[in-house]
């Protein structure tokens, strides 16, 4: 995977040059909201209120880039169908390797090239958070918490198929069934 560089411009805020810091560790901190999830078009998260922190280590042959995002994203229930938000405490990894041959056989280790002076951390940001959203969302215990919408489960639980129907055979097939 080559150094991904962003074309959108509110996205270069994610960009961090490595050129010109000394070896060692350094910290980068960042909000990210609604606004940075705006820019991707297929988003499963469009409001949140998180805090990333990147501790970039920088070394002679790589950089190795540690993520901490911690906060909340709203997400809609899967059951009532009401917005709640949904704590998130992410922590990743990535490698970024000097070189020029892009290595294929591992794509967790991205290559930077000799014209390579900046990596933007943007789409890693993207990609952790919306990894970490889970595939069942539900705000919690049914009707139990203060986002849970009591009035759409009602409904809900009117519409299912009750037991009593399912227990009641059609007449129709009843007079079929004396065929076998």
């Amino acid at each position: 995977m080559r150094a991904n560089c962003c074309s959108l411009k509110s996205l270069r805020t994610y960009d961090i040059p490595f050129t010109g810091l000394k070896l060692g560790k350094h910290v980068f901190e960042y909000d990210i909201t609604d606004s940075f999830f705006n820019d991707f078009e297929y988003s499963l998260v469009k409001k949140a209120n998180l805090k990333c922190g990147v501790e970039l280590d920088r070394q002679e042959t790589m950089i190795i880039l540690n993520f901490h995002i911690t906060g909340d994203v709203d997400l809609n229930c899967d059951r009532c169908l009401s917005a709640f938000p949904h704590p998130v405490d992410i922590r990743e990894q990535q490698i970024a390797k000097f070189g020029e041959e892009e290595i294929d056989e591992d794509e967790e280790i991205i290559t930077l090239g000799k014209n390579d002076h900046e990596i933007n951390i943007a789409g890693l940001i993207y990609e952790y958070i919306n990894v970490a959203v889970p595939f069942y969302a539900v705000c919690s215990d049914e009707g139990n918490t203060p986002y849970c919408d009591k009035e759409m489960l009602k409904d809900l639980n009117k519409l299912s198929v009750n037991n009593e129907q399912t227990e009641q055979s059609d007449p129709r097939w009843d007079a079929l069934k004396k065929f076998k």
